[in-house]
């Protein structure tokens, strides 16, 4: 039994973490925490896997529980102080709070996607995994991740053009 929990962290650790990755946006400590945690609770839930997905899959939905229940307890969109904000000699600090602002909506208009859409688009763009790493992660084929994400783009064009209208 060790030697097979030890053979599924070390077949599939890394997809869980890139996956953990695109989700916290690129925070390599909440990744590896997370993580940590994912193969903690499969060590301890081994026996309920049922085998009607993929262990990826199913490692991959223990990853997502802990991340949501991670953000639960944060503060959902915080702000940086302004004094934490590091710039480079050719930067100003106006472009740089643009660019937060940017990135912030971003999120917040990822956030209106469906769970799915959702997840591609966080896997694609922060995790930038490949279409095929995404679809092992999901579960589904390559050219639905791919589908899922050009729809996804165009939704949140939409968002963004509707939103800039008000």
């Amino acid at each position: 039994m060790l030697q097979d929990i030890e053979q599924i962290y070390k077949q599939y650790s890394q997809i869980v973490y890139k996956y953990v990755l695109g989700l916290s946006n690129g925070n390599k400590d909440i990744a590896e925490e997370i993580t940590s945690e994912t193969f903690a609770i499969a060590v301890e839930r081994i026996n309920q896997f049922k085998g009607n997905c993929k262990i990826s899959v199913w490692l991959c939905q223990i990853a997502k529980f802990l991340w949501y229940k991670e953000i639960k307890h944060k503060t959902k969109f915080k702000f940086e102080q302004l004094e934490d904000l590091q710039l480079a000699d050719n930067e100003n600090l106006e472009d740089k709070v643009i660019q937060k602002q940017e990135k912030l909506k971003l999120f917040k208009d990822i956030q209106t996607l469906d769970t799915s859409t959702k997840d591609v688009m966080y896997l694609r763009v922060m995790g930038n995994l490949s279409f095929i790493e995404i679809a092992e992660i999901i579960g589904k084929t390559p050219n639905w991740a791919r589908v899922t994400y050009y729809r996804g783009k165009e939704k949140l064009k939409e968002v963004s053009e509707n939103g800039d209208k008000k």
